[in-house]
């Protein structure tokens, strides 16, 4: 749930919109919506190579980036940002339970390993770079967004205008698996060749501004049935606990409160 201010505007770089079709998730969603955080956005698709929409879920997104969600969510925690923590010793100290809410490879880079390393260790991911791309003017039509089926080097591409009803000349594009591995150390490597791939799937001759973001650890694959794993006091959680959703991920912190809090 990543937002980038460019140009003065929160862009989405990271999940493209939210499903909601748990229960619990859709009533959280909802009080995002009260709040005039979160506003359906669309429920067609469109899948290329063929070019048709097709419907499905209604998808959610938020007029200020899906980032607002995080912060709502935060809203009267202590949080303490830009800590770099590379010891669960140097965290443990004092606290009831050390909770792992990212990647099992990024936790497997803590100082000595968490106890929970099996669990970490079993989750496979996939990297992802995302473009932004923002031109002179909109010259695209009825595109919300649209997967991009066998294509070697994009995967997905939204209109982030549209998603955040600013109407903004923003599109922003995710690569395949196979050209972010080529183009992990260098992400802006992979900025034109998206913007080419964009350019000639809809049409656009104008060339835009590109910004990029790489995402090491951007797809994972559903590693357990568990919501989440525990070894101790040390707890992981997140999407990697199910279909790779912002709604799973929810889901898995929840729960893993629940089982922390005795509830």
């Amino acid at each position: 749930m990543a937002s980038r201010r460019i140009n003065g505007r929160y862009t989405d770089i990271g999940a493209a919109y939210l499903v909601a079709d748990d229960p619990a998730f859709a009533e959280q969603t909802e009080s995002w919506q009260a709040l005039g955080l979160a506003r359906p956005w669309t429920d067609t698709l469109r899948v290329y190579p063929a070019g048709t929409d097709t419907r499905g879920p209604v998808r959610w997104a938020a007029p200020g980036g899906l980032r607002s969600l995080a912060a709502d969510l935060a809203d009267g925690l202590d949080i303490r940002l830009f800590t770099p923590v590379v010891s669960i010793e140097s965290v443990a100290q004092g606290a009831d339970a050390v909770v792992l809410a990212m990647p099992g490879p990024q936790a497997l880079k803590l100082s000595p390993p968490p106890a929970i390393v099996p669990a970490a260790a079993s989750q496979s991911w996939q990297p992802v770079i995302a473009a932004v791309l923002t031109y002179p003017v909109r010259s695209w039509n009825g595109l919300h967004g649209a997967f991009v089926n066998d294509h070697p080097v994009l995967a997905t591409v939204c209109d982030d205008g549209d998603r955040r009803g600013d109407a903004a000349p923003v599109l922003v594009a995710h690569s395949t698996a196979q050209l972010a591995s080529e183009h992990l150390d260098a992400p802006a490597e992979a900025g034109p060749i998206l913007a080419a791939a964009v350019g000639e799937l809809l049409g656009i001759t104008a060339s835009p501004q590109i910004e990029t973001h790489r995402w090491t650890y951007a797809q994972p694959e559903k590693a357990s049935d568990a919501p989440y794993a525990r070894d101790g006091q040390v707890w992981l959680c997140g999407d990697a606990f199910g279909r790779p959703r912002v709604q799973t991920a929810w889901l898995s912190g929840r729960a893993m409160a629940s089982a922390l809090l005795g509830k």
